[in-house]
């Protein structure tokens, strides 16, 4: 084998191998991406207080059907932006979603 060829095998490697490293490295970070996790979050609390707004009688089940369907439906666009950005939102996409969210947050009540 020549020297160059040597050189160049080892080159291949190396940039196989930071490839590989930048890869699965760059999943984590994706996955819980501040803004995903704040849309996410906020999601949950809602959850939780319509499920407490039904309990103490304050929202009926029907209404809670359906808030719980809006919700559904700002769950589902956050994951379709998230698959179009390389698992990630951008401001601009977590802005209009927490726009989403705050409408619904009226809607359930103090």
């Amino acid at each position: 084998m020549t020297r160059v060829s040597k050189f160049s095998m080892v080159a291949i490697a190396l940039a196989t191998l930071g490839s590989s490293f930048t890869a699965a490295s760059a999943t984590p970070w994706q996955a819980n991406h501040p803004r995903r996790v704040e849309v996410n979050d906020r999601l949950a609390v809602q959850n939780f207080r319509i499920n407490q707004g039904v309990a103490n009688g304050k929202i009926t089940p029907l209404q809670a059907q359906q808030l719980h369907a809006e919700d559904h439906a700002i769950r589902t666009e956050e994951q379709t932006m998230a698959g179009f950005n390389g698992s990630h939102i951008t401001k601009g996409e977590q802005n209009l979603l927490n726009t989403q969210e705050n409408n619904v947050s009226k809607q359930i009540g103090p």
